[in-house]
């Protein structure tokens, strides 16, 4: 089974998007789709004084009528980073997820989409992940087309027998519809897990530098394998 999975570009998303990069063969970083304001491209979840806090990268002329790799980055992440340091200085893997955050940000290109789909190859690097990644504004011989007719197109292009989609795509995708191009389709479910914060209690749904900063890389790849297709 050959297995394809397509997302937009998230700025340090949840454990779920990590662990459907690495559960596909090819992944597709959807970059050339329009822009989802109040979305989760440019913000998540970290943990502020034992709570769950939003934040949020600036951007410039953010605009649904705009596609994410038309839309530039207003950040010079120093707000950003410092209250990283502020929230994790005394998190037991604070030092080298630091590092690889303060990498991340230092990308010197302001694009959102080159930006984010940098984020991504180097988290995947650290974590040792070996699926293939495209970005969908480069692949070549996908017919125009729109919504589910583009992933079925992209899906043939790179020779999918199984798409693979997070778990909120069951109220946008069919089973059936993907079966008559001859491409099974599953939806990736995370499976509820917990890890220490602080000694205190767990609070889930945070961005991928919660886990990050209070677990090892090999406790870390095990959570990638923590979920179930249906």
């Amino acid at each position: 089974m050959h297995t394809i999975g397509i997302m937009q570009p998230y700025f340090m998303p949840y454990i779920g998007y990590w662990q459907l990069l690495s559960a596909v063969d090819e992944y597709v970083i959807y970059d050339d789709v329009n822009f989802i304001k109040g979305g989760w491209i440019n913000r998540n979840n970290i943990l502020i004084n034992n709570t769950k806090h939003l934040f949020t990268i600036s951007l410039s002329h953010a605009s649904p009528n705009r596609k994410i790799n038309e839309i530039s980055i207003d950040d010079n992440f120093n707000k950003f980073l410092k209250t990283i340091q502020n929230s994790y200085y005394k998190a037991p893997f604070y030092n080298q997820t630091f590092n690889l955050i303060k990498k991340i940000c230092d990308f010197p290109g302001v694009n959102l989409a080159d930006f984010i789909s940098n984020s991504i190859h180097e988290i995947v690097s650290y974590l040792n992940i070996n699926t293939k990644i495209y970005r969908s504004s480069e692949l070549q011989g996908v017919p125009e087309s729109r919504g589910k007719d583009r992933v079925v197109n992209i899906c043939k292009r790179l020779q999918a027998s199984a798409y693979i989609n997070a778990i909120g795509g069951q109220s946008l995708y069919d089973k059936e519809d993907f079966k008559l191009h001859n491409i099974d389709l599953f939806f990736l479910k995370t499976i509820p897990f917990e890890y220490q914060q602080f000694k205190k209690p767990f609070i889930d749904g945070l961005s991928i530098i919660d886990v990050l900063m209070f677990n090892n890389r090999e406790s870390v790849c095990s959570l990638l394998q923590n979920y179930t297709l249906i």
